[in-house]
């Protein structure tokens, strides 16, 4: 069964809406990257039509107008990692965060002089926004020193503007950031399931609505200016705390998270409206995911009772190397460029960005950057032709897995994170995705020529510090393969 099928509502708008297929691709679009916290694969109504049961119209909508990637996947089942791929176009395994994510007072993880997808852009003409969560580290003052500067954060790391939070909305510091200070010092202490130092004008609850507001007056800015911009705005719903506002709750009918998934799609709307009413939403790509699949901490289990199942037919949710944990939402439009309505079931991952955004100004990246970034210009032209050869998933206790074609091999047992593990208790796990996306059928024992393949594809893209062509670069640090159980021994199939 396939994953995606678009409703008849979303091919029949498709069809009323106007497309061209450009002789060449339009010179410096806007880019603006919505970026949402937990959202499951299954949670945007248009992706999972027969088991979702939350309104996500805006999604829909973008979808409509736009190109599904029906077969996208985050570096990583946690926030921070899969951030850092986002913007460095490289994996984060790569770096000394071997499993887990970061907190709100952690050092950085992007090297200083490591180039970025929004400095690269920068250096190509672009203004460079993030408004939202930032989760990849800063130098946060001390407490005796709250006015100071903040050192290293995002206007250090390509970013002319930033506004928004360090990390989760459940991690302190709880205060909003502008460009290195705070907009009001975090003098008190509050507790959205961490207790921590907190703005004592910070509500949790504010969060999402403030982050919007200040996107939306970003984009109306930047049009006024006429200048190409890159707007990353990762969000920080529905991930925990889930704070719906009081507009939005009972909306659902299925809860708290129900209820902020609908707040969460607003806000995409908000995005919408802003460059409509700006009169440049036709030169611009903007594009809808997540940095990983739906949280337990979602009630998942009570969800599925009534109807609603974040994963859709995947198995696993966040921090998991099942399929849950990592395959995600990702719908891009670019009027003109991407057909109405289409979908790409090509295997695509978020450190693509990079590669991507220097096509799109005919950059050509150094050997040292985008190291695991392949471009998809090509597919939201034309979605058929595959342009990756394989993606590496890693979960938040740090298990590898690969896939390249339909096979996965996962290099371990178990989910690899925070769901049960089941009966089987292979050493490794090997999946035909054509066949079996719920990850049932375990086939290592019968598929030993894609075993040893897989394997040794692994070991390259490990050894060679990169996944793309290109003289080899290095890890940050030693990299084991196997995180548990012991690796098989490979006998590779007879061809007799």
């Amino acid at each position: 069964m396939r994953l995606t099928k678009l409703p008849a509502l979303l091919l029949a708008a498709a069809a009323f809406a106007p497309f061209s297929t450009p002789a060449e691709t339009p010179a410096k679009p806007n880019i603006v990257y919505v970026l949402c916290d937990d959202l499951g694969y299954g949670d945007v109504h248009c992706l999972n039509p027969e088991r979702g049961k939350i309104a996500t119209p805006n999604a829909d909508r973008l979808a409509a107008q736009g190109m599904i990637f029906s077969d996208a996947h985050s570096g990583s089942s946690v926030c921070t990692p899969t951030r850092y791929g986002i913007l460095t176009g490289r994996y984060a395994w790569r770096t000394k965060l071997q499993s887990g994510v970061l907190g709100g007072e952690s050092p950085p993880l992007i090297a200083a002089d490591r180039l970025t997808t929004p400095a690269l852009l920068r250096q190509h003409g672009y203004a460079t926004a993030c408004i939202g969560k930032w989760h990849l580290g800063t130098k946060l003052p001390d407490a005796a020193h709250l006015a100071d500067a903040i050192a290293e954060g995002p206007t250090t790391r390509g970013f002319d503007y930033f506004f928004g939070i360090s990390a989760s909305l459940d991690m302190p510091p709880y205060a909003f950031i502008e460009n290195d200070r705070y907009t009001e010092a975090p003098t008190a202490t509050k507790q959205w399931i961490r207790k921590g130092p907190a703005a004592p004008g910070f509500e949790a609850v504010d969060v999402l609505p403030t982050l919007t507001r200040k996107a939306v007056e970003y984009i109306g800015r930047r049009a006024a200016e006429k200048q190409p911009f890159f707007l990353y705005l990762p969000l920080a719903s529905p991930h925990t705390p889930i704070v719906p506002g009081p507009e939005w709750r009972g909306k659902s009918g299925l809860g708290s998270y129900g209820d902020f998934v609908m707040a969460t799609d607003w806000a995409l709307g908000q995005v919408m409206t802003a460059l409509d009413q700006a009169g440049i939403a036709d030169n611009t790509l903007l594009i809808f995911t997540s940095d990983n699949g739906c949280s337990p901490a979602a009630g998942v289990g009570a969800l599925e009772k009534q109807g609603h199942f974040p994963s859709a037919e995947l198995r696993g949710y966040k921090a998991d190397i099942w399929e849950g944990g990592h395959r995600i939402p990702f719908i891009a439009r670019w009027p003109g460029v991407t057909k109405p309505g289409s979908i790409c079931r090509q295997l695509t991952c978020l450190t693509d960005l990079m590669a991507t955004s220097a096509e799109v100004v005919g950059a050509q990246l150094p050997d040292n950057a985008g190291e695991d970034s392949f471009s998809i210009l090509s597919l939201l032209k034309q979605p058929e032709r595959p342009v990756r050869e394989a993606v590496v998933h890693h979960s938040i206790s740090g298990v590898f897995a690969l896939r390249s074609g339909a096979a996965k091999l996962i290099f371990g047992t178990g989910s690899g994170g925070w769901s049960a593990g089941g009966k089987d208790k292979s050493p490794v796990q090997l999946y035909d995705m054509a066949k079996d996306l719920g990850e049932l059928q375990n086939t290592q024992e019968t598929s030993r020529a894609d075993l040893a393949r897989l394997t040794g594809f692994m070991e390259k893209i490990i050894a060679d510090g990169r996944s793309t062509p290109g003289p080899p670069q290095k890890n940050d640090v030693a990299i084991k393969l196997w995180k548990n159980g012991t690796p098989p021994t490979i006998v590779p199939e007879r061809k007799d």
